[in-house]
């Protein structure tokens, strides 16, 4: 690059006129302590405190981004930024800029994603009054363990607003949300982009300068970000449960189609049997719209190819779904007729209750298990026709 600047250091801004002085200043000073030629750049995303002719005044280069919204205030800095590295951070004042030299030194051994980690098991700390008792006992910790658990993330502190990567990795995560959950879907990104390199420093969490109220609504946001998650986590949105309920409903719907479970004083029986099927069916269900998703996410550009994914989708055609349905849905007629049969044999006239509903349950769960599979793998075909559309060429990158 002909720019000898090597990094930006992106602050994203909403009247935040009262901290961004001491900001902008930490940030200069910290450009000068890590030993990198940088600028600081503030994204203002529609201020009306004077925040751009404060930042200007503190020697930042400022950039106005129309759409408003954290994650787009954010996109809007960092695609004015020049430079191979950029480090992102708020503007309240409660991360120490002049401390940047750790996230600079790793961005140097070539990480691709440098997190700063808050929380005293990543080595961070959280001064006194820093961060809220739900924020730091329940909010933080359970998304964070969320997004590990769902995404395998190295990272312990998955909402720090202080990191630092690179250019092209920000390139290549695509990232499209505009609002706090730009937080969790850069993370994620970076994760299942498997090429990258992630890596956590420890940093320090101040209480914030302003003497207004956070922008930050703890529930509100804790919320979206947990939808974030799950919505781009099919396995754990539709898969893992729809599994559950699958196995669980069809293994107790076979045992008390053979008759009723005395299980100590309780007695199951056609009751209960109508609750499996119901859960087998919604079960059946559950994994149907995971692949949906996922075949849909990979198509949108939400989430990066599968080779595990494209191997299942391979081997599991449109002609052996209808296959699989067609026998699931033979099954059930032929019990239906069996049902009906039984009914004859008793000139169409009053049946045991339980001894009929135990024919006739497991016949309608199969047919419409059967209906399920069939139009089921129809929809992943024309959803599969779509992703085969958008890849790229053997010899494009």
């Amino acid at each position: 690059m002909s720019n000898p600047v090597e990094l930006t250091i992106v602050i994203p801004c909403l009247n935040e006129a009262e901290t961004l002085p001491a900001c902008i200043d930490k940030a200069r000073r910290g450009l000068q302590a890590a030993g990198v030629a940088g600028e600081v750049l503030v994204a203002d995303n529609g201020s009306t405190d004077g925040s751009a002719a404060v930042a200007e005044k503190a020697g930042a280069r400022v950039v106005t981004v129309g759409e408003k919204g954290y994650g787009s205030a954010l996109r809007g800095g960092i695609e004015a930024a020049q430079t191979k590295w950029i480090i992102v951070g708020d503007a309240d004042d409660s991360y120490d800029f002049s401390h940047i030299d750790g996230m600079v030194q790793k961005l140097r051994e070539g990480f691709d994603l440098v997190m700063g980690c808050r929380f005293p098991d990543g080595g961070g700390t959280i001064a006194p009054g820093a961060m809220p008792w739900k924020n730091r006992w329940i909010g933080n910790p359970i998304l964070s363990f969320i997004g590990r658990l769902f995404f395998k993330c190295p990272v312990r502190d998955f909402h720090c607003g202080l990191r630092g990567f690179t250019k092209t990795a920000y390139e290549k995560m695509e990232l499209k949300t505009t609002g706090m959950e730009f937080a969790s879907e850069m993370v994620i990104k970076a994760t299942l982009l498997k090429s990258l390199k992630i890596i956590e420093v420890p940093v320090m969490l101040h209480p914030d300068g302003r003497s207004r109220p956070p922008h930050l609504k703890p529930w509100r946001d804790g919320w979206r970000h947990l939808r974030f998650m799950l919505i781009y986590s099919p396995r754990w949105l539709f898969l893992m449960p729809g599994l559950l309920l699958a196995l669980a409903g069809g293994v107790v719907g076979i045992v008390l189609s053979a008759g009723a479970v005395h299980l100590g004083g309780v007695q199951l029986d056609v009751g209960s049997l109508a609750v499996a099927d119901m859960a087998a069916i919604v079960g059946l269900q559950l994994i149907a719209f995971a692949f949906c998703t996922k075949v849909f996410a990979i198509a949108e550009g939400l989430l990066p190819q599968d080779p595990q994914f494209a191997k299942i989708f391979k081997f599991f055609t449109l002609e052996k779904g209808i296959a699989a349905g067609l026998v699931f849905l033979l099954s059930g007629c032929g019990l239906f007729v069996y049902a009906i049969a039984v009914w004859k044999s008793e000139h169409f006239g009053a049946l045991n209750y339980s001894e009929n509903l135990r024919r006739l349950l497991p016949a309608v769960t199969l047919i419409v298990t059967g209906i399920q599979i069939v139009f089921s793998s129809f929809f992943l075909s024309i959803l599969g026709l779509k992703t085969s559309s958008r890849r790229p060429p053997a010899n494009q990158a």
